[in-house]
């Protein structure tokens, strides 16, 4: 797992896709962190993305870095602990300008079931599963 956290993080971007009922959405994101051994990311509760989640957590992630990229499959679960909050919050400390780990709104949630797969056009890929 931890060479997918440094793939994440050296993208910088990465685009989750969700369903809406039959119509999939994409959107960047940009947090990655690990919390009790977990992969976790972050959103708001009030955006449609954390609606889409809670109706359907099956997701997909897409990222690109000098040629390679990656796919990840898997669940998202809630975790509404303060501590996994703030854990977040601590590594992107750029977020606290919009969200608090005691707000109504800030929500993280780790992957469950998760398969990542690297790829390139000259190697074979490499599949990792947390």
């Amino acid at each position: 797992m931890e060479k997918v956290v440094e793939f994440l993080k050296k993208a910088g971007v990465y685009y989750l896709a969700t369903v809406e009922g039959d119509q999939p959405r994409v959107r960047p994101f940009g947090t990655a962190n690990v919390f009790d051994g977990k992969l976790y990311i972050q959103t708001g509760k009030k955006k449609p993305v954390a609606q889409q989640i809670m109706a359907n957590p099956k997701v997909e992630v897409s990222a690109m870095v000098e040629g390679d990229w990656i796919r990840i499959t898997g669940e998202l679960v809630e975790d509404d602990r303060v501590e996994a909050k703030k854990a977040m919050l601590d590594a992107y400390p750029n977020l606290r300008g919009m969200y608090d780990e005691n707000d109504s709104n800030t929500q993280v949630l780790y992957f469950k079931d998760a398969v990542a797969t690297i790829c390139s056009f000259t190697k074979e890929p490499e599949v990792i599963k947390f």
